[in-house]
């Protein structure tokens, strides 16, 4: 038998999210806990600390050789679907049982509208994806790999999954349109403006 696909959610307090910018004042990061280590988490399982530093630490890795990509929720599978993709990690470690991680918010659609919700005040948690096997008697993980990490809204709040807000915009008028744009964008502060308040307006008219 395969390895299972495993998936962790924290929320925004669990994970205890803080926003960071860069230097330059234009990059956005959340910064925070990953995945939590030797506690039986809302699935019933425990990840030993040891299983997790390993994952991190191959994680890293991975990082230097390539872009670790996360996505806006979490699809069913390990796949990452770039037309969902709104964060690059940049790096992982361990502080106590828990890997922590830095996500850097990426400049595409995804990444605008999570950078908007951010700003407004939505607060959004994180979900770890990966694989690895679970001891039916008691719930141990072994074999543990991480594939990334994904942002996700709070399991409390469900109107505001990052999915409701994407499908929201898509039926505002000009909503393919404000797509569009933020996929052109760049540096250009005037439409950056002009997206941060149509996205705003649609956040407080889901009432989130």
């Amino acid at each position: 038998m395969g390895q299972l696909y495993l998936r962790e959610d924290l929320t925004f307090e669990a994970a205890q999210i803080n926003l960071v910018e860069g230097k330059d004042g234009k990059d956005l990061y959340m910064e925070g806990i990953c995945i939590q280590g030797d506690v039986k988490n809302a699935n019933e399982r425990i990840y030993p600390v040891a299983q997790i530093a390993e994952a991190v630490d191959t994680l890293n890795e991975q990082i230097k050789k390539t872009s670790v990509l996360g996505e806006v929720d979490h699809p069913d599978d390990l796949k990452i679907n770039l037309d969902r993709v709104c964060h690059m990690i940049e790096k992982m470690w361990m502080d106590g049982p828990n890997g922590y991680g830095k996500l850097k918010i990426l400049p595409t659609p995804m990444g605008q509208l999570v950078k908007t919700m951010l700003q407004s005040g939505v607060r959004l948690g994180v979900s770890s994806r990966g694989s690895g096997n679970v001891d039916p008697h008691n719930g141990r993980v072994s074999d543990f790999e991480i594939v990334t990490v994904d942002v996700v809204a709070q399991p409390s709040a469900p109107n505001a999954y990052p999915k409701a807000i994407y499908e929201g915009l898509m039926n505002m008028k000009h909503g393919h349109h404000i797509l569009e744009m933020a996929r052109e964008s760049g540096k250009d502060g005037k439409i950056q403006k002009y997206l941060k308040d149509e996205v705003s307006r649609l956040i407080r008219d889901l009432k989130i």
